[in-house]
């Protein structure tokens, strides 16, 4: 592998892994499957790994049907993702967990199916995940980086796994502290690509108003 496909693919994994943020959802995950058993614990973390690996190849694949359904422009979408991505990397940067909020009658309701919803979508893929999966594919141009965006995804999402299944010892082993250095972190660097996905989609919009050739 050439050293820019290997720049490209740190580039696509980290996106994944920051945006995803297995720690961030590990102890969401631990708190919605505190009264079952390991076995059960296990299952709903296994389905719901597989229930984000298929939303995210929908969206991977099918994105560009979409945009040109709703006549949507991916630079358009570039600018969404990035404010996204902003916000949820601030959210992180607290040190507060950017998802969805579930209270006791919302656990209740789902808990027989928790592994679809709300830990599949959108707690593991969420609006960012979904976005970044969407933009990079349209960024993939060669067959390589189409399997690179892949194997990143499922990278993530094995690693996600890991994380869940030893979602207990791992909090024990970081405590509070560590596991709010761990989200700022990430959040850090999800804003930083967040400006980057912003100002990438903002370019092309402004040369075209403006009538300015790229460069």
């Amino acid at each position: 592998m050439s050293h820019e496909l290997i720049t490209i693919a740190l580039l696509y994994f980290t996106s994944f892994f920051t945006i995803i943020n297995p720690l961030g959802v590990m102890p969401v995950f631990m708190t919605m499957t505190a009264d079952i058993s390991n076995k059960q614990r296990k299952r709903t973390a296994l389905k719901a790994i597989l229930t984000a690996f298929i939303t995210l190849m929908i969206f991977a694949f099918g994105g560009q049907l979409l945009f040109k359904f709703f006549g949507i422009s991916v630079n358009g979408f570039r600018i969404v993702g990035g404010i996204i991505f902003f916000i949820m990397g601030f959210d992180m940067l607290q040190a507060r967990i950017s998802r969805i909020k579930m209270d006791d009658d919302m656990v209740k309701k789902y808990v027989d199916d928790i592994s679809v919803t709300p830990l599949g979508i959108p707690m593991i893929a969420g609006p960012g995940a979904i976005t970044n999966s969407i933009v990079l594919m349209e960024d993939s141009h060669t067959f390589q980086l189409k399997i690179i965006l892949i194997l990143s995804i499922v990278i993530t999402l094995l690693i996600t796994l890991f994380v869940l299944l030893g979602a207990g010892k791992i909090i024990n082993l970081l405590g509070d502290t560590g596991n709010k250095i761990m989200i700022k972190l990430m959040g850090l660097i999800m804003m930083v690509i967040a400006v980057e996905f912003f100002f990438a989609g903002l370019r092309p919009i402004l040369q075209s108003i403006l009538n300015i050739t790229p460069v």
